[in-house]
């Protein structure tokens, strides 16, 4: 269990560290200030402690504290209570956000008499449903994931508080979990896919019996409901890192379990769809770290393209349907599968099928038509779409895919010179006179 895990406490005075109040958040500052007045302990904790020590910058602040949820919503004009699962204490400033948690205690039977299932609760696979069971800052550490994101840091006295060996794991190099991995994993199946993601991230090995434990595990993430998986790949796919990390989902079969259509066409290492996912996570990666935009539309429909692809042969094939009908209901049917395991908003869920369906028309570029696609919204994202995909299949693809980088960089004149040389070459493709009903 995670509180059997013992090591001794160890303090960091302000001379032994390099967290400092200056690379704090201001606002994270005030509200321990105003917890630690009203008499509650604070402390700032997690990946804001760890990203501090590792020389990074952190991005977000986490607060825990003594105070009950209530208590801190009392103290707080700009505090909302969220959650069930895990009753949490967010405070508004502006666009920040700073999350604040009541220290987490014992549970399973370890719980106070006096604690029901109305504040700790777990299903048949031992995976918590419902986790507000409080206590003190030592047994609030043993409930965190890692040893790394167990470090605390006191504004008051500016002392960095490890309980668990945080210290020495950031050292090293070192993710590891606190207490039994294979039962951390079963209480919250996620812990599997943060793992991967702090491994890239932070450029640290899981250690083996983390590790060995996802192999064995990796199907847990199934009994996830699909709307928490949508942000969760999001963080995973959209941190800098995106290959290192889908390179490590593939190597513990957590893949499989988030894109099983997709998974079933890249098993074989060179093929053209395992090539074409890996230049899209290489291209997100290059667009993040470069302070471009990215969205989840482009990527969730790179992902799917090939099954996409795959199902319309077979409609072909069993159904006799047309092309632009079996490449439709192979759309729907794809988009649907892959709902079931994570649930992609219609925000991005209406653009991925927009740039799907431009594929088709983008070769489809005679006369008024090519004008038209290009004053598009859609039409760079599908344009970039084409480009990867001619990357990676070369011919007539790659082919096309430079006749619209030309046409975009063309003045007026050399775009009707482009468009009538098209029309020369495929002449039955031009325009054409409706024949006229006979009377």
């Amino acid at each position: 269990m995670p509180n059997s895990v013992s090591h001794r406490a160890v303090s960091l005075t302000p001379g032994e560290h390099s967290v400092s109040l200056d690379k704090l958040s201001s606002n994270a500052i005030k509200v321990c200030e105003r917890l630690h007045s009203a008499g509650f302990e604070a402390y700032l904790v997690g990946g804001c402690v760890r990203d501090i020590l590792l020389g990074k910058q952190p991005k977000d602040f986490d607060i825990a504290t003594s105070a009950r949820p209530e208590q801190i919503k009392g103290l707080f004009r700009n505090c909302r209570l969220i959650g069930r699962r895990f009753r949490l204490a967010h405070i508004v400033f502006g666009r920040e956000i700073i999350e604040v948690a009541t220290f987490r205690g014992p549970h399973n039977g370890e719980q106070a008499p006096s604690q029901t299932n109305d504040v700790a609760k777990a299903d048949e696979q031992g995976q918590l449903v419902r986790d507000n069971v409080y206590g003190t800052i030592e047994e609030d550490a043993v409930r965190r994931d890692f040893t790394v994101n167990a470090l605390y840091f006191g504004v008051h006295n500016g002392k960095v508080i490890d309980f668990v060996g945080g210290l020495q794991d950031l050292k090293a190099r070192r993710l590891c979990l606190i207490g039994d991995p294979e039962t951390r994993y079963r209480e919250d199946p996620v812990r599997m896919l943060r793992a991967v993601r702090f491994a890239a991230k932070l450029n640290m090995e899981i250690d083996e019996p983390s590790s060995d434990a996802i192999h064995h595990h990796a199907g847990l993430l199934q009994n996830i409901p699909p709307a928490r998986l949508f942000e969760e790949v999001l963080k995973l796919l959209f941190n800098g890192q995106g290959l290192l990390t889908y390179e490590l989902l593939e190597e513990f079969g957590l893949f499989a379990q988030l894109f099983p259509q997709t998974a079933n066409l890249t098993k074989i290492v060179g093929s053209r769809e395992a090539r074409f996912v890996e230049q899209v996570v290489i291209n997100t990666d290059n667009r993040i770290n470069n302070g471009q935009r990215v969205t989840p539309a482009f990527i969730y429909a790179a992902l799917l393209w090939y099954p996409i692809e795959e199902a319309t042969a077979q409609y072909q094939i069993e159904s006799g349907l047309s092309p632009a009908d079996a490449f439709s209901m192979a759309c729907s049917s794809v988009l649907s599968s892959q709902l079931k395991r994570i649930m992609i908003p219609k925000r991005f869920s209406i653009p991925m099928r927009e740039i799907w369906h431009f594929q088709h028309r983008l070769s489809k570029r005679y006369g008024r038509r090519a004008y038209q696609m290009l004053a598009h919204p859609r039409f760079r994202a599908a344009y970039d779409f084409l480009l990867l995909r001619g990357q990676i299949e070369g011919g007539d693809l790659f082919e096309l895919a430079q006749w619209w980088t030309d046409f975009q960089e063309a003045n007026n004149e050399q775009r009707k010179t482009m468009l009538d040389a098209l029309k020369q070459s495929s002449p039955s493709k031009g325009r054409y006179r409706r024949k006229r009903k006979k009377s």
